[in-house]
């Protein structure tokens, strides 16, 4: 049965756990997320005046190789919040750990987002709880590689029953911390939006903004952004990861193999919708 969880009490839990942390989390944020920054504008620059199309193969290349390269780096990301959050020590390579299981990353990557595109195609809400049903299967995968894709996702439907409100109230208490973020990127955009668009303008549109502008001013709001990040982004995760030991605890649910699992281990039928 999902019992509510002291969200304000696990945040402060959970910045007391990171300030003792052996490897700094903001070090270890500002890597990944300043890696993360090098691989958007590796895809910036491979797509830079060129519209996707199937004109334009090599970026198409570039950009599903840099999306996959970041879903990896994020588990290692997951990975040092959890040991973190288990008292050890955690050195700057666990960043990369995620490429010794990769392709069940890319697996649960693709699998997860079609279904929650295929529920997102009935309406946007439908969309939404998908998302968080599965918000689990990540940390499912983290916690034992040996794990399917399907039996992660399973496991995440399970351990998020009764928590997916809390998980949603989660992510709007880092509303602000993720408008501030992106802010400098929203004006950009809006400013490209409403001087380039021929329809919101009386005569001709303004010339475009040359590459070079464009590619500055990218890496300028992505810089701002991991500034940011890096003062909120370990506490979210590792408070993430609290709900997940909680769900774990009180859904009997684990992805751990000396668990039972209804539907998984046990030869049920588990329905993954």
């Amino acid at each position: 049965m999902a019992e509510v969880i002291d969200r304000p009490g696990l945040k402060a839990e959970m910045k007391g756990v990171l300030r003792d942390a052996q490897v700094s989390s903001k070090g270890f944020a500002a890597l990944y997320l300043l890696l993360g920054l090098i691989l958007s504008m590796v895809d910036s620059v491979a797509n830079s005046g060129v519209t996707i199309s199937y004109g334009n193969p090599l970026g198409i290349f570039v950009r599903i190789l840099t999306s996959l390269l970041s879903m990896v780096l994020s588990i290692g990301f997951i990975l040092y919040c959890s040991t973190v959050r288990q008292g050890q020590r955690v050195e700057y390579l666990t960043l990369f750990d995620g490429f010794s299981f990769v392709g069940k990353v890319i697996g649960l990557a693709i699998v997860q987002t079609f279904f929650i595109l295929l529920w997102a195609c009935l309406f946007i809400v439908p969309g939404i709880i998908a998302a968080y049903r599965y918000q689990f299967a990540y940390f499912n995968l983290c916690e034992n590689p040996e794990l399917g894709c399907m039996d992660a996702l399973e496991l995440s439907k399970k351990q998020t029953m009764g928590y997916k409100g809390q998980l949603f109230t989660l992510d709007l208490s880092y509303l602000g911390w993720g408008l501030l973020a992106s802010l400098p990127l929203s004006v950009w955009g809006g400013y490209l939006a409403t001087t380039h668009n021929p329809y919101l303008l009386s005569g001709a549109a303004l010339d475009p903004v040359s590459t070079g502008v464009s590619l500055g001013v990218d890496l300028l709001c992505g810089l701002w952004a991991v500034a940011i990040e890096i003062f909120y982004l370990p506490t979210y995760q590792c408070t993430q990861l609290g709900y997940y030991e909680t769900a774990k605890r009180t859904s009997g649910v684990s992805s751990l193999p000396s668990v039972n699992q209804p539907g998984i281990d046990d030869g049920g039928s588990g329905d993954l919708f």
